[in-house]
């Protein structure tokens, strides 16, 4: 039997131009903020998502504790985040293949499912007290290996449950679902740490799961006539890099997010050394700036959910939400008070989240969905694939000239890739999509 052909050489929908969306009846002024929620698979997946991360997130600080507790050594911190990025920087391109060519709600549940045991365990193991830095090493780097396949099965999940047309508000929603989680989740353990211990925060991740697991089994979704493989794996990664290489504004987007998130997020290194250091305050201190943070990126993602649907708003959001967190970034490197800090952070938390969620909307709705999961591995791999080098250099350059050089240096990078974006503007017009389809 003939194979059939590759979504790269099928021209006409590899790569859909990204058209206004007409504003859905009855989710109109403030309710047009929370659209996404008229549908029941999404207001579970929502649901879920929140419990889940704010258990996410305690794990997060628990663990940072428990680490800094038995090693005593900002290296083995590194280590531990290094070993969780790893798997997602070899395994996630391929990944995406197989989020193609797979039900991505049952991937998604046995993702989710791993980590959940993944929790229990070093619960079990640190309520025991047998728990070494090895095991906490190992552990993250199975996380990190079902992050591979859980973070672009998720973001392509998405349309499923709400199609193209509530699609830029679910993502909005998502982004909300995160960084509000971010600002719960650190508060949480920190008043549970010293009351249930880091096995208790583990441990109540652990149970934080099976709420997103029930959600996604809950779920009312048509079954997917996903393709089969039908060809060697290479040949079908193959395709989706001619994908994102031919698609210039996929390209483009991509390789914005690899620059900005690999130096320019990085400048969250140091915010404990500004906090203790330069603003003379202490973990509480921290605390705050990361909850501004979090309340910013908040309000931003109800601010863009709340506004239409349309290529001109896009690209609004993501011009203003680049250069909103580049100059945001800037002023908190040079602020000497907390309360400047403070609102720099807010703005930053909102110009991070609508440039992201704006650059995963216009990937989205330009892709087909035969691609869609081999372009939102990309997205992880650009979004991560820097992170490392980056966070190494942005501390080298701290330690060695001063954190505020630092900072203001990873908000000129990101600056620069402001300008950047203003010169390309013109490819993510609707006329220019249009010419920017994939054919052979």
């Amino acid at each position: 039997m003939q194979e059939p052909a590759s979504p790269v050489e099928a021209a006409p929908e590899a790569a859909a131009p990204i058209a206004p969306v007409a504003p859905t009846v009855g989710t109109t002024g403030r309710l047009a903020a929370f659209r996404a929620l008229r549908h029941r698979n999404f207001r579970l997946f929502f649901t879920g998502q929140l419990i889940s991360l704010i258990g996410t997130w305690m794990q997060m600080v628990a663990q940072g504790w428990l680490v800094l507790r038995l090693s005593n050594s900002p290296f083995v911190l590194g280590l531990v985040a290094f070993a969780n990025y790893l798997p997602i920087l070899l395994v996630s391109l391929f990944a995406g293949v197989i989020v193609d060519h797979v039900d991505r709600r049952r991937l998604i549940v046995c993702a989710q499912t791993v980590m959940m045991l993944s929790a229990f365990v070093l619960a079990t193991i640190t309520w025991a007290r047998v728990v070494e830095v090895k095991h906490v090493v190992m552990l993250a780097a199975l996380n990190g290996l079902a992050s591979s396949f859980d973070m672009p099965g998720r973001q392509a999940f998405l349309v499923e449950m709400v199609g193209r047309e509530d699609l830029p508000n679910a993502i909005a929603l998502n982004s909300m679902i995160f960084n509000g989680a971010r600002a719960l989740g650190p508060a949480l353990a920190g008043m549970l740490l010293a009351a249930i211990g880091e096995a208790g925060c583990f441990f109540l991740n652990g149970l934080s799961f099976i709420a997103v697991i029930w959600s996604l089994l809950a779920m009312d979704i048509a079954p997917r006539e996903a393709p089969k493989l039908g060809s060697m794996m290479w040949h079908r990664l193959r395709e989706g890099l001619i994908y994102v290489w031919r698609h210039r504004p996929t390209f483009n987007l991509l390789l914005m997010i690899a620059i900005v998130s690999g130096f320019g997020f990085q400048y969250a290194v140091l915010m404990p050394v500004f906090a203790r250091n330069l603003l003379h305050g202490g973990a509480q201190t921290y605390g705050f700036l990361l909850a501004a943070q979090g309340v910013g990126a908040v309000s931003g993602a109800i601010i863009m959910g709340s506004r239409p649907s349309s290529n001109k708003a896009h690209i609004q959001n993501l011009v203003a939400g680049l250069f909103g967190l580049s100059l945001a970034i800037i002023g908190f490197g040079a602020s000497p008070w907390l309360w400047l800090s403070m609102t720099a952070q807010v703005i930053c938390g909102a110009g991070l989240m609508s440039y992201m969620a704006t650059t995963n909307t216009l990937l989205q709705l330009a892709v087909s969905d035969e691609l869609r999961g081999r372009v939102m591995s990309m997205y992880v791999l650009s979004f991560i694939g820097f992170a490392p080098i980056g966070s190494l250099a942005v501390g080298s350059v701290g330690e060695h000239l001063s954190p505020r050089i630092a900072v203001m240096a990873c908000g000129a990078i990101s600056l620069l890739c402001g300008f950047y974006l203003l010169r390309v503007l013109d490819l993510f017009k609707p006329q220019a999509l249009d010419r920017s389809r994939v054919t052979t």
